[in-house]
């Protein structure tokens, strides 16, 4: 595990990424720096403080406390729902300092970018976009491991404006905490997101809402299996979050849900006309694409990596 050092570490929404992150520099990387997270109020953030993941409480609304929060930070990770990134960059504004670098865990991008521009306007050079490739179906602090990110990717969406040293030292940050870092712009990020996270997520909860619908649904779900467990474990995710990410990355998410429409009809036809040959084919050419990405493990360069 790669050492890491800073002198203080601004978390916005210590949660699952946010606290896996200052766990994960702590416990493995050796960082003893001094970790502030930022809530709604105190309150809201104050079982990190209990748990030893954070040095200190601030609420968002406390303009002083935010101020001293932000004095003298080198580091600031924004880990709350990505509909929230504009309104937290514009708050915190007024109150950085030239040498800090800001960073995101935002499962889109491309909104992201355009909400740091608008708040931050000249300044947005100071803003490195990122997404961790990491989460479990439990979100809150408690649900944070140190080891969360081993093995995992990351990917930064550098802007043109960003000083390289700044993209290095956030690219560092993450492998210190055992994660492979890549690069992508964030409309190639929003596309390749959209199929293989964002998709998956809605058709998720949408098996779960369809059976609720259901006239047997207590039925239905007494039988439910491995399948339908593997299936829907997703579905267990914060529906906040999920709900800004469909909305943020509506159009390449609605793209991806008319391909797989078209898919679902192909399938539907060759079922009614009792096609065995066509629905076997489609079904060894899936089995044959998954065991082959999962036997491969990590994804190796899905885009340029940073450079150490």
């Amino acid at each position: 595990m790669a050492a890491f050092s800073f002198n203080k570490l601004v978390i916005f929404g210590v949660g699952l990424i946010g606290g896996s992150l200052a766990r994960s520099l702590r416990e493995r990387a050796g960082a003893t720096g001094r970790v502030v997270g930022v809530g709604c109020s105190a309150a809201s953030v104050a079982r990190a403080l209990d748990l030893g993941v954070i040095d200190e409480v601030v609420a968002l609304d406390d303009d002083a406390a935010l101020a001293r929060a932000l004095e003298g930070a080198d580091l600031v990770l924004l880990a709350a729902p990505v509909a929230q990134t504009g309104l937290l960059l514009v708050r915190i504004a007024p109150y950085l300092a030239a040498n800090t670098v800001v960073t995101d865990a935002g499962s889109t991008k491309g909104d992201v970018v355009a909400a740091a521009r608008e708040a931050l306007g000249a300044r947005v050079a100071q803003f490195v976009p990122g997404h961790p490739i990491a989460g479990r179906e439990s979100s809150g602090v408690d649900a944070a491991l140190p080891a969360l990110y081993v093995d995992r990717n990351v990917v930064l969406c550098p802007l043109a404006e960003n000083a390289p040293a700044d993209v290095k030292r956030i690219a560092a940050m993450w492998r210190a905490t055992g994660a492979c870092v890549h690069r992508m712009s964030e409309a190639q990020h929003d596309r390749v997101f959209a199929s293989v996270s964002h998709l998956p997520h809605l058709l998720s909860f949408a098996l779960v809402d369809q059976i609720l619908d259901a006239p047997d649904v207590q039925l239905k779900f007494s039988f439910a299996a491995g399948g339908f467990r593997d299936f829907t474990r997703i579905a267990a995710s914060s529906p906040e979050m999920w709900r800004d990410v469909c909305l943020a990355n509506r159009t390449a998410l609605l793209a991806e849900l008319d391909a797989y429409t078209d898919v679902l009809a192909r399938f539907r036809a060759a079922i009614e006309a009792s096609d065995g040959a066509a629905l076997e084919a489609a079904f060894a050419r899936s089995r044959v694409a998954r065991t082959e990405w999962q036997e491969g493990g990590a994804l190796k360069s899905p885009g340029e990596s940073v450079a150490k």
